[in-house]
């Protein structure tokens, strides 16, 4: 099965360990020596509609990846928290 990143975008993750769903992929991490993907990045979540910023974004590394399915993705994941890395809410943009 082969599959675009805008079709895999639509998919639903879902950790296997929990049950809970976690969300949508965002963005991927390549590595170019390999041509291969290290890892799947799901933004974290708006608070306040997105004025006050957003929760750590989360970082689910492939080899945690179970499964891949027509509308969902199961992985086996505690994530790890990835810093926002130089995204800032508007509110901050506004106050310094």
């Amino acid at each position: 099965m082969t599959s675009r990143f805008m079709e895999f975008r639509r998919k639903e993750i879902i950790n296997v360990a929990n049950g809970l769903k976690i969300g949508y992929a965002d963005d991927l991490i390549l590595d170019t020596e390999t041509a291969s993907i290290e890892a799947v990045i799901v933004y974290g979540r708006p608070r306040l509609f997105g004025l006050l910023g957003r929760g750590e974004d989360l970082m689910i590394p492939w080899s945690e990846i179970e499964v891949i399915g027509e509308d969902t993705v199961l992985v086996k994941s505690e994530g790890e928290t990835l810093p926002r890395s130089g995204r800032t809410s508007y509110l901050s943009k506004l106050f310094g």
